[in-house]
């Protein structure tokens, strides 16, 4: 999907802080961080949200966790914790409509999802 704005970063057409990719995954800095640390963990194929996963994709998807836990671990945020989350749909706050899971942490975060 060329206007995908993640898809165009899988293809290198624009570029990212990349902190992780391997064949099924990419990992890479939010350009407008919520917290210091703020990573966005995205399959590599197309798909705008976690009802249309194929199969393929949820095969990537189900190592997310995995990924997210080095990214963490990485980053330095596992033992101060730290969140991972995704949005699906307008209502949720997804802007970019490329399936993907926020990485946060670095401060408290708090108990609360919405204001």
């Amino acid at each position: 999907m060329s206007e995908c704005l993640f898809c165009r970063i899988v293809a290198k057409e624009i570029p990212a802080t990349v902190v992780y990719e391997d064949d099924a995954i990419l990992a890479f800095k939010d350009i407008f961080p919520q917290a210091p640390v703020h990573l966005l963990i995205i399959p590599k194929v197309h798909c705008v949200g976690l009802c249309d996963m194929t199969p393929e994709i949820a095969t990537a998807v189900g190592r997310v966790p995995e990924v997210a836990i080095r990214l963490a671990r990485e980053a330095g945020v596992v033992e101060s914790g730290w969140r991972l989350l995704t949005n699906c749909g307008p209502d949720s706050g997804q802007s970019v409509f490329h399936l993907h899971f926020h990485l946060l942490g670095g401060k408290s975060l708090g108990g609360k999802l919405c204001q």
